[in-house]
């Protein structure tokens, strides 16, 4: 099963623009799901000439359930907007809280299937 949990996934209909791993060794195991890997991917948008490039950055992770892509932040952002996003997440603890949105989100797709 793969997610795509934007309201309009034609916004990442393309390869990214940037992608930064932050986990793939596939030994984490969090409530009966085991995460191989996690990604923040940043596609750009747009380019304004006052406020720079439009970011969206989304998060990716894939268990041996299936995978989720969501929004993780968007806007104009500046440059270097995924590198700075991704030092937040590893200096603050962040990547847990990723991976307990997308499972939460991937558990409740596959009980909505099975009812």
């Amino acid at each position: 099963m793969n997610i795509v949990d934007l309201h309009n996934p034609q916004r990442i209909n393309r390869k990214p623009d940037g992608v930064e791993v932050l986990f793939s060794s596939g030994n984490f195991v969090d409530q009966g799901f085991s995460v191989h890997k996690v990604e923040l991917r940043l596609y750009l948008e747009k380019t304004d000439k006052t406020l720079g490039p439009y970011s969206l950055i989304t998060s990716f992770v894939e268990t041996d359930k299936g995978s989720v892509e969501m929004i993780y932040d968007e806007g104009f952002r500046g440059e270097d907007s995924l590198n700075r996003t991704v030092q937040f997440l590893i200096s603050n603890l962040g990547i847990s809280g990723l991976i307990l949105r997308s499972i939460i989100t991937l558990r409740d797709r596959i009980e909505k299937q099975k009812a």
